[in-house]
């Protein structure tokens, strides 16, 4: 189970996904959702929605800009779409949103606590919450603009909220998970994403929790003699906290999974986990093509659609620790920004169709897709561990280019 999993920088980026990404975004997304929910259950979804990694490597997929901060708004649009007309048939919803469309959360809960027979003003409570303490009580420079809250049909939820600093032109990212939840005041998120500004007052933090019990007192206390500590503070006199040595050790809070999302728009190879991405494009392209067609019971399959799927089921039966390199998924179908290289719409239309097959078949008792998807993942994972696969990463970026145009190649700047 994934707690606290780290933070990454996510830059800022402005514009429209356009309708025919947002399309594609919506029916992948969905599809992959379905399968994680077919494979492992509702709560699993929510597990994986609140890892920060994940959600990132997911949004990458998808064929989103890699690094940006609008994979969060775009990923939970497209998700939300999909998912909401499907909600009965899923077990799940997707409240909240973007700006006017966060303030409705509760109006939402509300209504779903009376279809479902759920505590909606349990719910309604969690949610204020969770954007009360990353909006407050964690003082890192971060307005939240974006509140999404994912309810299952069992009472369980995720949340995913961004905040943004627009003088630094940076967003942050965090996710909360109610299997995770202890208390929502002592290390309650899943996962925060965002770009580093060093020391952050973090009150939710476990190790803060005297420093909560004074602030409680000193909100008892009358104003003037608060004025009156204030000015003993100025002069040198009194501590705050009067040698509470906690108050610093509050500040930060360090994990495994932290991710830094540069600036630059492009994908180096730096940015990518190589001898993954060859295991990758060994699977894909150095093997026979009629062994393919086996394998995924697909007649006339090529190579690179391989490559996308193989790394679209990676995002299914991947363990967290194969997210920490998020960029290597946007091998998958892409960025719309033409980073690593435009979107192979062909491919990716390729990828649903495929995905969306084996989904069916699998409803109806045949596995054997599903199955040959998960052997796919496992054959990559093979090849990487008993090989030296690495990736030659400028003429892997070539070839993409090189083939843009026969396999639809697109890009955001075009429409």
């Amino acid at each position: 189970m994934i707690k606290q999993t780290g933070h990454a920088d996510l830059p800022l980026h402005h514009g429209v996904v356009p309708k025919w990404l947002a399309d594609r975004m919506m029916q992948l997304g969905t599809e992959i959702i379905q399968t994680l929910l077919l494979t492992y259950g509702k709560k699993e979804v929510l597990c994986r929605l609140s890892d920060p990694l994940w959600f990132q490597s997911l949004g990458a997929v998808l064929g989103m800009d890699w690094h940006s901060s609008g994979i969060t708004t775009s990923v939970m649009y497209a998700l939300k779409r999909g998912i909401n007309a499907r909600a009965r048939e899923f077990g799940l919803c997707i409240c909240g949103g973007r700006g006017k469309y966060s303030r409705k959360t509760p109006d939402e809960l509300l209504y779903l606590s009376e279809r479902t027979g759920l505590d909606g003003t349990a719910l309604v409570r969690a949610s204020k919450l969770c954007a009360k303490v990353d909006n407050t009580a964690v003082q890192d420079g971060f307005q939240l603009y974006q509140h999404n809250f994912i309810l299952s049909d069992e009472g369980d939820w995720a949340v995913v909220q961004q905040g943004m600093n627009a003088e630094q032109k940076t967003a942050r990212r965090y996710h909360w998970c109610s299997a995770h939840v202890r208390s929502f005041v002592e290390n309650p998120h899943s996962g925060v994403t965002g770009e580093s500004r060093g020391a952050i007052l973090n009150l939710a933090d476990a190790k803060a929790s005297s420093t909560r019990q004074s602030v409680l007192s000193l909100a008892t206390e009358h104003p003037d003699r608060i004025v009156r500590e204030i000015k003993l503070m100025d002069s040198g006199q009194l501590s705050l906290f009067e040698g509470d040595m906690q108050a610093t050790e509050m500040v930060e809070s360090h994990s495994e999974r932290n991710c830094i999302m540069p600036a630059h728009h492009e994908v180096l190879a730096e940015d990518v986990d190589l001898k993954r991405l060859g295991g990758v494009l060994a699977a894909s392209y150095e093997s026979q093509p009629q062994d393919f067609e086996t394998l995924l019971l697909t007649p006339g399959l090529g190579p690179r659609t391989l490559q996308s799927l193989a790394l679209v089921s990676e995002v299914i039966y991947g363990t967290p620790s194969r997210f920490t390199d998020p960029a290597r998924f946007s091998f998958a179908h892409g960025g719309k920004d033409g980073h690593p290289f435009p979107v192979p719409t062909r491919i990716y239309d390729e990828s649903i169709r495929i995905l969306g097959e084996s989904i069916e078949k699998s409803k109806l008792g045949y596995t054997d897709k599903s199955e040959c998807l998960r052997r796919l993942h496992a054959t990559a994972l093979e090849i990487e561990n008993k090989c030296d696969p690495e990736a030659d990463f400028d003429k892997t970026i070539a070839h993409e280019k090189e083939n843009s145009k026969e396999w639809g190649g697109r890009t955001c700047y075009e429409d």
